[in-house]
């Protein structure tokens, strides 16, 4: 891998983590273009997703202090509350992490795929597919609660709740009622979420499209569901990275240095991947904040029916 290529795959990194595009699937698409394969993809992977990382906690710098901050604080409060349904969310990729990462990366590798259909990008393709489709749904779901309850009802609930002051009086399920309404999220809630992330390891399968899409079609509101589908994926990401490092020790700490990747293009992924996720990040926060998700549904569909068909045309 040159440092060119580490630039550019970073800046799609960046870029894909946060759109609801695939930042996997894309990976995948520019290695298989520029004929990357094996151990060094997933290292890369692994390094420009902690890049993402990185930039995602510079974006909620203040909302991750003040949930820092909260857990220090006595009694029940809606950061604690909020942090237990981070740590909900992440059960799901946790326990498929563990058990089923290793298995799913290796059925479904390129040139896995590719000697058995022909077409190594043929399960990116239909995963962006299922993509789209997840995101028309939950946009159409969205805009018909919208016109049922009021595009602001819930936006007023949760002015209400924030104004409420919980007493050591109230009940349990009194306080996770105003919880719910100040963080925008139930437990219930979390916990689909926290399932459709685990879901997107299928490479093509977005994680940022798949828990905004299910956490809209479980009526978790636009601004609500955008900060919790970027924070609950911190811890995750950095588990992932601190065991690809442990590996690399383990093996002399000569992995990345020896791979066909080499650490200059390593680094140069890393810095754009990082100032790609900045923009992006606060882009996409901006776009569910105004906008719809139309357009990124007709693109990963767009995408995805390429990959399955240009293969066995151009091949």
């Amino acid at each position: 891998m040159s440092w060119l290529e580490g630039v550019i795959l970073g800046l799609i990194q960046g870029l894909c983590e946060f759109l609801p595009i695939s930042s996997s699937g894309h990976l995948t698409i520019f290695q298989t273009l520029f004929g990357l394969g094996g151990e060094e993809n997933l290292t890369f992977d692994v390094a420009v997703h902690f890049a993402t990382v990185m930039s995602t906690i510079v974006v909620f710098w203040k909302p991750i202090t003040e949930l820092v901050s909260g857990l220090f604080k006595k009694g029940a409060n809606k950061e604690k509350d909020y942090v237990l349904k981070l740590l909900l969310s992440m059960v799901p990729i946790l326990l498929v992490g563990l058990l089923l990462k290793p298995y799913v990366e290796k059925i479904f590798a390129t040139d896995v795929i590719k000697a058995h259909t022909g077409n190594g990008l043929l399960v990116v393709g239909i995963c962006l597919i299922v993509t789209a489709i997840l995101l028309l749904l939950s946009e159409i779901l969205s805009a018909v609660m919208d016109l049922r309850n009021g595009a602001d009802a819930e936006a007023k609930e949760k002015r209400i709740a924030d104004k409420l002051q919980v007493s050591e009086e109230m009940s349990g399920k009194q306080k996770r009622k105003i919880f719910a309404q100040q963080n925008g999220i139930k437990f219930w809630q979390a916990l689909v979420v926290g399932a459709a992330q685990a879901i997107a390891v299928l490479p093509g399968l977005s994680r940022s499209g798949s828990t905004i899409a299910t956490g809209l079609m479980t009526k978790v509101k636009k601004a609500s569901i955008a900060q919790f589908a970027f924070l609950m994926v911190i811890v995750p990401i950095c588990g992932e990275a601190l065991l690809q490092i442990l590996k690399a020790f383990k093996q002399g700490g000569h992995e990345v240095v020896q791979s066909q990747i080499g650490i200059i293009p390593l680094i140069c992924g890393f810095i754009a991947a990082f100032i790609s996720g900045l923009f992006a990040c606060k882009w996409m926060i901006a776009i569910l904040k105004k906008f719809n998700l139309y357009g990124f549904a007709v693109y990963t569909f767009i995408i995805g029916v390429l990959c399955i068909v240009l293969p066995y045309v151009i091949g």
